[in-house]
């Protein structure tokens, strides 16, 4: 398990709404296009035609809420910047492929939350189990029951995404962890 994992984020709420897609919405089309993967170049870009400046007010910690169809298409650069920046990801709904993106970068998202934008506002402080599924509202006093990650997904996930997990793997196995040669 990767150290420093933790499976509760507290922190401040920023909605971006339903319908939001990857590219051009999430990060900026070119981003992708160009196949960015280091942090530092995506993460001044990240929710940039939307929030100009994000990257520079959210702190560790703090959660992007979103509705329906959030980071439509099979993308990972705005997950590699979440990650990089210590946020959580709570949505209504998206695509299997978005999801398995972020849960491979090791992003704590939780989807299929119905009507979370209703349950929190801009700014409003959460608390949020990834491995329970709860949500506490504690800027409203209100708390949330939603399905938790998986519990085959939860090893991955603690592990820093599938990397993290096959280095572990691959370390269980006697190998020497300079073996396990990584790419983009």
């Amino acid at each position: 398990m990767a150290t420093g994992f933790s499976w509760s984020l507290t922190g401040r709420c920023w909605c971006v709404g339903h319908d939001v897609p990857h590219m051009g919405g999430v990060v900026p089309m070119r981003i992708v296009s160009e196949m960015r993967m280091d942090p530092k170049e995506i993460i001044p870009h990240l929710f940039e035609a939307s929030d100009p400046g994000f990257h520079e007010r959210c702190r560790p910690g703090e959660l992007v809420v979103a509705g329906r169809n959030f980071g439509m298409g099979a993308k990972m650069q705005g997950y590699i910047a979440m990650k990089a920046l210590g946020l959580g990801l709570v949505c209504e709904s998206m695509s299997f492929l978005a999801y398995r993106e972020a849960i491979g970068i090791g992003l704590p998202v939780l989807t299929g939350c119905t009507d979370v934008l209703s349950a929190c506002a801009q700014g409003d402080v959460l608390d949020v189990n990834f491995q329970t599924g709860l949500l506490l509202n504690t800027t409203r006093g209100t708390r949330h029951q939603f399905e938790p990650v998986p519990v085959a997904l939860q090893e991955v996930l603690s592990s820093g995404g599938t990397t993290g997990w096959l280095r572990d793997w691959w370390l269980a196995q006697g190998h020497a962890d300079t073996t396990l040669e990584t790419s983009p």
